[in-house]
């Protein structure tokens, strides 16, 4: 028999004075009432309870053994109960890691709102281009841009990533403006170091799909550092709508090749395959998806 299930039968026995009350409380019969209790003596290899035909009464050790069992049985009820709370409420720290730009221009400015929407959890954003390892760095989620590796988390699609080529009006001065994919082979590009950008810009036009090497003087790992070195006049960049939106509004950064229109790339929020996914994390993979378009697992 099972210690804690005996348990519980017995202090019920006691607190309702009889067997056959527990047995009609509990939805089993007298018998199996006794052999609970009888169990729980032979266990402890002393007599909880004298019993007569008519009245049972506590013994010391009894008595003693159904307070403590009475407070035991009260912790756990308050626990389960603390349990099914935390399930229901999202509670606790987030670990998410994000690209950079991703995160300054898109993420960080919707995160108000869901800490404001859930107070009882907090968040900690770690920003990085490199590929993080989710299990093994201890992140709840993380978002990814581009094509997925087959690495055995869970993805659930978010919107599409756009991408624009563009300009300074002192670089095409000095340079002239490209009419296709193409000439940019004869200009200076600003690079980013991290994916296929660094070596080939893809492009869809009246041809079709053309995928053009690119080249420059300038390689860096930062999107707000390409961004400048593009405002500056130093060459064409090639980075997120989010990140370069104000400075096409305030004509700092030209938008180029009209014609042509560069392929979104898929963003993703990926999180480690397990058999409960917590509230905390419910609630913030329900939000991103709301908020970035998302479409469900893949």
């Amino acid at each position: 028999m099972d210690r804690f299930s005996s348990m519980s039968i017995f202090v019920r026995a006691v607190e309702l004075g009889s067997f056959s009350a527990a047995a009609e409380a509990l939805n089993m019969s007298p018998q199996l009432v006794g052999k609970h209790v009888q169990f729980l003596e032979q266990h402890l290899g002393v007599r909880l309870l004298n019993r007569t035909t008519r009245r049972q009464h506590l013994t010391e050790v009894g008595s003693q053994f159904y307070e403590r069992s009475r407070n035991i049985l009260a912790e756990v009820e308050a626990a389960e109960a603390l349990a099914a709370e935390s399930r229901a409420v999202p509670r606790g720290k987030l670990r998410v890691n994000a690209p950079v730009t991703f995160g300054i221009h898109a993420l960080a400015p919707m995160l108000p709102q869901y800490l404001s929407a859930n107070p009882e959890v907090s968040i900690d954003l770690s920003l990085s281009n490199r590929m993080v390892d989710l299990i093994d760095e201890g992140y709840d989620a993380v978002f990814r841009i581009g094509e997925l590796a087959d690495s055995g988390l869970i993805a659930r699609r978010l919107g599409p990533y756009r991408l624009v080529v563009c300009a300074a009006p002192s670089y095409l001065r000095a340079h002239g403006t490209p009419s296709t994919p193409d000439d940019l082979r004869n200009h200076e590009c600003l690079i980013f170091s991290h994916t296929m950008l660094r070596t080939h810009w893809d492009f869809e036009g009246p041809e079709g799909n053309v995928s053009v090497p690119i080249s420059g003087r300038l390689m860096i790992d930062n999107g707000e550092a390409l961004l400048k070195a593009a405002v500056a006049g130093l060459g064409i960049v090639l980075q997120s709508s989010e990140l370069i939106q104000s400075s096409l509004e305030t004509g700092a950064l030209v938008p180029l090749l009209p014609g042509y229109s560069v392929p979104t790339r898929q963003l993703h929020v990926l999180y480690a395959p397990d058999r409960r996914v917590t509230p905390k994390l419910r609630s913030f993979l329900d939000f991103v998806s709301a908020e970035f378009g998302g479409h469900g697992s893949v």
